[in-house]
C-alpha cells in the first residue's frame, strides 16, 4: 500500500460510510483506495479535461469538485458537484475519452487509482460492481431529468427546480445546501447570470426566499410561473 494512501485510509473509510450500502461495499472501497496514491490539489485546479484519454479513477478523500461541460467560448454548464467518499473518472474504464471536465472547488485530496486496478476491483468485488452500475443508472436518470428540464421548462422553472432539489431541512427551514453565486446557478441551469440575478432578486422581493452570505433559504412555495 502506498504510504500516502495508508495515511488517509481512515478518512476515506469514514467518508464512504454514508454512501456505502453495506460493510462489504465499504471494504471494497477501502481496497480500491489502497491501490492508489493520494494527491493534493489547490482550489480551481482542472483534474480531468473533457476529451482527454486518461485512465485513472479518482476517489475523493477531502474537498469538493464540480463536473462540467464547456465550449470554445468558455461557456459552461455544471452537471453536478461531488464531495468526500465519492469518486469520478469511472467512465474511463471503457478506454474512451473523458466525457466531462472536473475542477476542484476547494483544496482537495484524491486517491488516484489506475484503470487496471479499478477493473480488477470490479471483477473481484461484485458488491462494488453493483454499486458502480447503480451509480451510472443514477447519473443517466439525472441527465434525463436535466435534458427534460432544459427542453420543457423556462429559465425560472429550471431555477425553481434546482433550488428545491438542493434544499435540505435545517431546524424546520428549507435551506439550499450549497452556497451558490448567481454565476454558479446560471451554469447549472443553462442561462445567463443577468437572468438569474433578476429571478433571484424577484423571488427575494416576493418573500419566497432570502439570501444571506450566499446561503439561500426558501420561506414559502414558489409561484407556478414567473
Amino acid at each position: 500500500m502506498p504510504a500516502d494512501a495508508g495515511r488517509f485510509m481512515g478518512r476515506i473509510v469514514v467518508a464512504v460510510r454514508d454512501t456505502a450500502s453495506s460493510s462489504l461495499l465499504a471494504e471494497a472501497i477501502r481496497s480500491l483506495s489502497a491501490r492508489g496514491a493520494v494527491r493534493s490539489y489547490p482550489r480551481n485546479t482542472i483534474i480531468i479535461t473533457e476529451g482527454d484519454r486518461t485512465d485513472a479513477l479518482y476517489l475523493i478523500v477531502s474537498g469538493r469538485v464540480k463536473v462540467f461541460l464547456s465550449d470554445a467560448a468558455g461557456r459552461e454548464i455544471v452537471l453536478g458537484t461531488q464531495g468526500p467518499g465519492d469518486y469520478f473518472g469511472e467512465m474511463a474504464l471503457d478506454g474512451g475519452p473523458r466525457s466531462a471536465s472536473v475542477m476542484t472547488l476547494e483544496p482537495s485530496r484524491f486517491a488516484v487509482i489506475p484503470k487496471a486496478s479499478a477493473r480488477d476491483l470490479v471483477r473481484d468485488h461484485p458488491e462494488f460492481a453493483v454499486h458502480l452500475i447503480e451509480r451510472l443508472i443514477g447519473r443517466i436518470r439525472t441527465l434525463t431529468d436535466n435534458f427534460k428540464s432544459l427542453a420543457l421548462l423556462d429559465v425560472y422553472g429550471r431555477v425553481a427546480r434546482l433550488l428545491l432539489e438542493l434544499a435540505i431541512d435545517q431546524d424546520g427551514k428549507l435551506v439550499v445546501g450549497e452556497k451558490l453565486t448567481h454565476q454558479e446557478i446560471a451554469s447549472r441551469v443553462g442561462a445567463s447570470r443577468e437572468m438569474i440575478s433578476k429571478i433571484v432578486k424577484g423571488l427575494a422581493r416576493g418573500g419566497y426566499i432570502s439570501v444571506e452570505k450566499r446561503r439561500i433559504t426558501i420561506h414559502k412555495p414558489f409561484p407556478r410561473s414567473w
